[in-house]
């Protein structure tokens, strides 16, 4: 199975080898331009290639720059409208956002402006009044949520390239790295570092094409019923958790934060995200979110297959100096999120050792730059 992902879900159209390989081939054109920064008086820190957000230096202050996008998560929004009846655009909206800000966070920065990208198949999908309306709230919220700007943003209708009743959401977003502390990537990483998991709220912005591949099975499409007996779509569609002030929190109780990694794409892979000759073991387990455990019976996903696709309940992790994972759950508990000490940073090989599932990700499982 290549690099431990499901056949299922090379089925449903999500192929991350191929994927992988593009995103190095794009870094390696993007080191090209870095001394063309100079021109303006920045300088592009190179180390933050392949990290989730671009890091640079301009007048003496460090920034961060992202854009993201939600996938096809809106599509599960409009077929549950179409469905159950349900308008949950103002989550997906909020997700989208969530997804941007989550990136930036990661390298240290506080997000300052947020733009918005609304592509339509045409724009008849405007005159769903109520639809639009909870959208654009929905981007609102995630902002304010943030402590973001909305800044702008650009909505083209797209016939012929995006399908007639749908809309893709994406956006950027700059952010600023508190004076205090420079950028976080990595490179104080060490052994005997903690690893702190904060919980995920469900599905977030991963995993939505498999979703939509399990609900075309079902007898009852979405509005199948879950064990607790929610509908499959309303589940799906929760609100991701924005971790930002979580990280703004951390930064200002000056914790030693060495790491931090949002549990998107690729599941607990991502957990070795950083390119260091490091091993990073789990010895605890967040619970799985219903959906997501739905999800993983329904697909025949064994335990490997499920934790390098999924985020099973992990949303973000934070890794500090050791004896610090106690007051990082505190910062966390404090906001009314879910985590726990889960883990430790250890000498060795680069991989990710998950104990309470007996699963081991090796170092060539994950390659996401240069």
């Amino acid at each position: 199975m290549d690099r431990g992902e499901s056949t299922a879900y090379r089925a449903a159209g999500v192929d991350y080898g191929t994927l992988d390989a593009g995103k190095r081939s794009a870094l390696s054109e993007a080191l090209a331009t870095s001394t063309l920064l100079a021109r303006r008086g920045g300088d592009a820190i190179d180390a933050s290639r392949g990290e989730p957000a671009f890091v640079f230096e301009l007048a003496g202050r460090t920034f961060a720059f992202v854009l993201e996008g939600l996938g096809t998560k809106s599509m599960i929004a409009r077929a549950t409208q179409e469905q159950l009846g349900v308008n949950a655009f103002a989550a997906v909206a909020y997700d989208t956002v969530a997804a941007i800000v989550n990136d930036l966070s990661c390298v240290g920065a506080l997000p300052l402006v947020v733009n918005a990208y609304f592509a339509t198949g045409s724009s008849q999908w405007y005159r769903d009044e109520p639809r639009q309306a909870a959208l654009l709230a929905g981007w609102r919220e995630g902002c304010e949520a943030a402590g973001a700007t909305w800044g702008g943003g650009e909505s083209p209708s797209l016939p012929g390239l995006v399908a007639e009743a749908e809309i893709e959401l994406a956006g950027c977003a700059v952010g600023v790295v508190p004076d205090a502390g420079g950028a976080i990537l990595g490179e104080r990483l060490e052994h005997g570092d903690e690893i702190v998991i904060v919980a995920s709220s469900g599905l977030h912005a991963n995993g939505s094409s498999l979703a939509r591949m399990i609900a075309d099975q079902l007898p009852a499409g979405y509005a199948t019923k879950l064990p607790s007996g929610r509908e499959f779509g309303e589940a799906l569609l929760d609100r991701s958790v924005i971790y930002v002030p979580l990280v703004e929190a951390l930064l200002e109780r000056a914790l030693p934060i060495h790491y931090l990694s949002h549990i998107t794409g690729h599941g607990l892979l991502k957990l070795m995200r950083p390119r260091r000759e490091l091993s990073y073991r789990l010895h605890a387990l967040p619970p799985i979110p219903e959906v997501l455990e739905f999800l993983v019976s329904r697909a025949k996903l064994p335990p490997r297959a499920a934790y390098s696709t999924l985020n099973m309940g992990c949303g973000f992790a934070v890794y500090c100096a050791s004896g610090s994972g106690p007051e990082v759950v505190r910062a966390a508990r404090d906001l009314g999120l879910s985590a726990q000490v889960a883990g430790a940073v250890e000498a060795g090989p680069r991989r990710v050792i998950l104990e309470p599932v007996d699963v081991t990700f090796e170092s060539g499982e994950l390659d996401l730059g240069p």
